[in-house]
């Protein structure tokens, strides 16, 4: 299968392998539990919107053991007042992917990848394959290989 994503992945020079999935089951507690992987290997990828005219967006990739810090880190970076998760439609018209699929290989140049420093703790990392049926696994240092920024807090432990 040659298509985005595997040309987008295929640049990086990262080995990774791509993971098909039931689509129904790609939301991430779904996925993991059907398919053995722990949270915590799971890092998935918001798109967020800075409030200013005109609006900003960036890709934040985070573990699903964390939440993004919107509120304070991402509008801090984005430099706006308000700062929120971008709904479903929005992250469709700027990405083609649904909510569940999204991943942050081959996203529009304008759309900033930031990665949050625990996920480049992992040794290997889940991420959305672009649609709902397929997944990415990869070191994350195939993050660092398209350019993503990683950035120390930008996501918080999510308490159990």
């Amino acid at each position: 299968m040659n298509d985005a994503l595997t040309e987008a992945l295929d640049t990086t020079g990262v080995d990774y392998e791509i993971f098909e999935c039931d689509p129904d089951l790609a939301d991430t507690a779904q996925f993991c539990e059907a398919y053995g992987f722990s949270l915590d290997q799971s890092a998935n990828t918001i798109v967020v919107i800075g409030k200013s005219d005109p609006p900003v967006y960036a890709a934040c990739v985070v573990l699903a053991t964390t939440r993004l810090d919107v509120n304070k880190v991402v509008r801090k970076r984005f430099g706006v007042k308000k700062a929120s998760f971008a709904n479903g439609e929005t992250t469709a018209d700027l990405t083609g992917m649904q909510i569940g699929g999204v991943t942050p290989f081959g996203l529009p140049e304008s759309i900033p990848i930031w990665v949050d420093a625990r996920v480049m703790e992992r040794e290997r990392i889940v991420l959305g394959g672009g649609d709902r049926g397929r997944k990415v696994l990869a070191p994350p240092t195939v993050l660092t290989a398209i350019g993503a920024d990683v950035v120390e807090d930008l996501a918080k432990l999510v308490e159990s």
